[in-house]
């Protein structure tokens, strides 16, 4: 008998990563699609989260990947709000060089067939264009384009729920909710960095960025020239007199190496899974470094696809999104109140509701019509 001690299977039913309800590999030799589509919850609702297409090294890797993401969807949802459970998918593969619409297509063959148990939305190597093919065989399919009934590019509300994390950091920090005269670092400015920088700019903060892509960098300055650039990411978060830290490109920013010369006193940013490993949050603590949970803090973008189930509205979504200032405020209240740091409190909050959804109603507490 096979050893999967180690293995993906041990990850789903034995291990503390694990407790997923569903996980579907999906596979269409015709093209080449090979897929994996992960439910960890539908406790709040529908499992609702992005479809990530990436060249993983190992299937292995794209389990593991899908189940790690699924999870992380669960407590975003919760923290923002929303009716919905946390659900992930991806596709293995180069998106430069496989992905097709008749691949596509067949990947919301595989989305329909859950049944709504699933509803997908853009990620890493999908875009707008793509959903709006996916929607073609799914229903259950949010991030697409106006003109296709969807909300667009969900970056616009992702970088307004950062920063109102980022005021009500200063809000918990330094009693006043407003970055004027704060110096703030910006790690990628891509999708989300780009809007991120014009809301502190004319929130009348100094900005200070920086990114691997000399083009990306280039779009900011020549639509801010005020904004400071940093040679990298490394010389980033050793600025003196920095405030704010904001990464807002890859996960795993927030590790042994960087942590420890890290001039800043706030850490708020766009990119997912910013802790390299659970101890990261102690030493940021140990510090005195006000970390706000990114989960939390960059849920804008999945407020706004989910509204698109219910008829998209913009000014719902942006008020909606709002709410991250008071959300983010309650979990230093709760972090403050437990002695513990700001993540363990987001977290124990989220399964706080999603234990209190899966509670069935006692005789005689159920609804009266």
């Amino acid at each position: 008998m096979t050893d999967v001690t180690d293995g993906v299977l041990h990850t789903l039913f034995r291990s503390d990563q694990g407790g997923h309800e569903q996980v579907v590999l999906c596979q269409d030799r015709a093209t080449g699609l090979k897929a994996v589509i992960a439910i960890h919850s539908t406790a709040l609702g529908p499992a609702l989260g992005g479809t990530r297409f990436y060249p993983y090294a190992s299937e292995e890797a794209a389990v593991a990947d899908a189940l790690n993401l699924a999870r992380g969807m669960s407590y975003k949802n919760a923290m923002a709000g929303l009716d919905h459970g946390g659900g992930k998918a991806v596709i293995i593969g180069d998106p430069e060089r496989i992905k097709t619409e008749e691949l596509l297509l067949a990947y919301g063959r595989f989305v329909a067939s859950l049944g709504g148990r699933y509803v997908t939305a853009c990620d890493v190597g999908t875009y707008v264009a793509d959903m709006d093919v996916v929607a073609r065989a799914c229903p259950w399919t949010t991030g697409r384009s106006p003109e296709n009934g969807g909300a667009g590019d969900s970056s616009v509300l992702t970088a307004y729920g950062v920063f109102q994390g980022m005021r009500a950091s200063a809000q918990h920090l330094w009693g006043d909710p407003t970055l004027r005269g704060r110096k703030v670092g910006v790690a990628g400015v891509g999708k989300v960095g780009h809007y991120l920088v014009g809301h502190l700019l004319e929130d009348g903060a100094d900005v200070v960025i920086t990114d691997v892509r000399p083009d990306a960098v280039r779009r900011v300055t020549d639509q801010h020239p005020e904004v400071t650039v940093a040679a990298d990411t490394d010389a980033l978060i050793r600025t003196e007199g920095l405030d704010i830290y904001a990464p807002c490109a890859l996960g795993g920013a927030l590790n042994d190496r960087s942590v420890p010369v890290l001039t800043a006193t706030v850490v708020c940013g766009a990119a997912n899974n910013q802790l390299a490993h659970p101890g990261v949050e102690k030493d940021l603590a140990d510090r005195g470094i006000l970390y706000a949970p990114d989960y939390v803090v960059n849920a804008g973008g999945v407020i706004q696809v989910a509204d698109e189930l219910h008829g998209f509205d913009f000014d719902r979504c942006k008020a909606k999104a709002s709410k991250i200032f008071d959300t983010t405020l309650a979990i230093f209240a709760r972090a403050k109140d437990d002695g513990i740091p700001p993540a363990a409190a987001a977290d124990r909050i989220a399964e706080q509701r999603m234990a209190e959804a899966r509670t069935p109603a006692l005789p005689g507490e159920a609804s009266q019509l």
